[in-house]
């Protein structure tokens, strides 16, 4: 028995050890954040992720506990060969999801969790990013450690595993009944009250430290346990408290501002991946990356302070097209049933006569958008499929110019009035434009930054024909983003320069040019302030009327594990599960956390209630 015993604690070391060295791979990924800190602090984020990696450990010696008792009473090979194949399976699964979580923390800046399910039903399209030396590189990765530690456990294996039963076998399994019991006690991480959860390791005001900390596969797995909570997490305060504070923000008796000529205009929206303000200076002297967007700064309304309210696609459609806000850990896209219920500008502007139609030159499916997109109320769909194969010949399907032209041809033959949205995809990862270099360098700022200006030079020659055509006068268009892009490792994940992005009014119906809108808002707003020009029936719960007199300054954002609540005076980022500020400015900042707290409690219960 003591043999066995012995084993059991090795095994359980063994998975220990590889944590540790998870974390080890990590840290070396992260090598340029690393070096801001001292090797103290490193330490004790190794120190304090112990606590996770003893967790994790826990589960994965349930199953070997509790089947090592039929082996007392059988003994044999098949215990042995059993748990090989066991690790064998885990080792794996978790290699890939180690590697991938070091690779993409510099562009993501979180530890990856259950939200990548949602784009494994699309494998084609989650790998389109990478390139393929990368996806090469990282499959040899995958199989050269995985088999590395597989043989190590192997050899490990045939050495402390033993073939015969015990002398005792009752007592072998009593015991062995006993330690199932007990590994309760690392799998809770200790003997407090509250069990363990992805917040317990964060030890720092530094996020890097706390997420260097974490354990990607106890990540991952608790993440992908608790999806879909029956509970609101963010009960901050008394609900009539959080309602009372959320009403105050989103209060509006004022007076809008029309600035359209007419009262039914077409709609064209364009929603430009990563086009964060940041990349193209707005307002500033440099306008080299978008200067034909620059150009037309003057031929309608610039909204200078707007916010996106999450940091990717799938998180920013729900947001531009439902005024629906992101919530921390959760793609709200992927749940049909939900977004179902949600209210829709385009949906509006369908019942309102309006013909109504997306246009995106990828695959409609990925993150479950087609479902969204179908809810939210177009009628006609162009994507990818819609286009011959040969117009395919980018990583995530067809060019913006080829989309942009064929966009143009069916606006002049469409029926009026029009309402289309098209979303870009040129300037995402990999980067890859049909077009030379305006840009010399080989890094992946300057690859972004030339992806970002062809983009911008196929929207400028776009607009240029479409103010020649007879539907241009009686046309409002409005030029977006989706998301900012974080195009430097040590920028926080929370920071205000990677959420801000820019928004121009313009096209033939807008009857003020040249004028700056300075007030803070979210992309959220996009769709109140829109049906308020049309004179529409809006019930958009989280948007505000930009062009009101009365409407509240504020932007409201969330990552991963805080929020930021934006004012034309003011900016506090909390995070969650530090329960704590993590960077602040301006007056008034305990105020701004207090309607942060609100604003996100009302938005978690409005999620549950659909």
């Amino acid at each position: 028995m003591i043999r066995v015993i012995k084993a059991v604690s090795l095994y359980f070391i063994f998975w220990v050890l590889f944590f540790i060295t998870a974390r080890v791979i990590f840290v070396l990924f992260q090598a340029d954040e690393v070096i801001k800190y001292s090797f103290s602090d490193i330490l004790n984020a190794f120190y304090h992720g112990l606590k996770m990696d003893l967790s994790a450990s826990g589960y994965l010696l349930l199953l070997p506990v509790l089947f090592a008792i039929p082996h007392f009473f059988t003994g044999g090979r098949w215990y042995r060969t059993s748990l090989k194949i066991y690790t064998a399976v885990l080792v794996f699964v978790f290699t890939p999801l180690i590697l991938g979580d070091a690779f993409v923390y510099r562009f993501w800046a979180f530890r990856l969790d259950a939200t990548i399910i949602g784009y494994l039903k699309n494998p084609k399209d989650a790998l389109a990013s990478a390139t393929t030396f990368q996806l090469i590189l990282g499959a040899f990765a995958w199989i050269v450690v995985s088999f590395a530690v597989i043989r190590t456990f192997f050899r490990l294996a045939d050495r402390i595993i033993p073939d015969d039963k015990p002398a005792h076998p009752y007592l072998s399994s009593a015991t062995f009944v006993l330690i199932f019991g007990l590994l309760i006690i690392p799998i809770r991480g200790g003997f407090g009250v509250a069990p363990m959860n992805n917040g317990s390791v964060y030890f720092s005001n530094h996020l890097f430290l706390n997420h260097s900390a974490v354990n990607v596969v106890w990540n991952f797995g608790f993440t992908a346990a608790h999806r879909k909570p029956s509970v609101n997490p963010y009960m901050f305060s008394p609900s009539e408290k959080a309602a009372g504070d959320f009403a105050s923000l989103m209060s509006d008796s004022g007076t809008t501002k029309k600035v359209l000529s007419i009262s039914r205009p077409n709609i064209l929206l364009v929603i430009v991946e990563s086009f964060g303000s940041e990349i193209i200076n707005l307002p500033g002297t440099d306008s080299a990356v978008a200067p034909r967007f620059k150009e037309y700064l003057k031929e309608g309304i610039y909204f200078s302070n707007l916010f996106a309210s999450g940091s990717r696609t799938d998180k920013a459609i729900p947001a531009i097209l439902a005024g629906y806000p992101n919530l921390p850990t959760i793609q709200v896209i992927m749940e049909p049933r939900k977004t179902q219920s949600m209210p829709g500008i385009f949906r509006m502007l369908d019942s309102a006569g309006y013909a109504t139609s997306f246009w995106y030159g990828g695959d409609i499916n990925f993150a479950n958008m087609n479902s969204f997109i179908t809810y939210t109320g177009f009628r006609q769909k162009i994507t990818m499929e819609d286009f011959s194969k040969k117009d395919r010949n980018s990583k995530w399907g067809v060019h913006d110019h080829v989309v942009l032209n064929r966009l143009l041809d069916s606006l002049n033959s469409a029926r009026r009035p029009f309402a289309a949205a098209v979303l870009t995809l040129s300037s995402h990862e990999p980067f890859e434009v049909p077009v030379e270099p305006v840009f010399t360098g080989k890094d992946i700022l300057s690859k972004f930054r030339n992806s970002v200006h062809y983009t911008d030079k196929s929207l400028g020659e776009f607009l240029d024909r479409a103010r020649e055509t007879d539907w241009w006068d009686s046309t409002l268009v409005i030029i977006t983003a989706d998301h900012c892009r974080r195009n430097a490792d040590t920028i926080p994940a929370y920071a205000e320069s990677i959420f801000r992005i820019p928004m121009l009014w313009t096209g033939g119906a807008i009857s003020v040019k040249d004028t700056i809108i300075t007030g803070t808002f979210s992309q959220t707003d996009l769709v109140t302030t829109l049906a308020r020009q049309l004179d529409l029936n809006s019930s958009f719960r989280f948007s505000k009327n930009m062009f009101s007199d009365k409407s509240g300054h504020f932007a409201f954002y969330t990552y991963n594990e805080g929020f930021a609540f934006i004012t034309d005076t003011s900016a506090a980022m909390y995070d969650i599960r530090l329960k704590d500020i993590v960077t602040e400015r301006g007056p008034g900042t305990k105020q701004s956390v207090q309607f942060g707290k609100s604003f996100l409690q009302v938005l978690f219960d409005d999620y549950l209630s659909r």
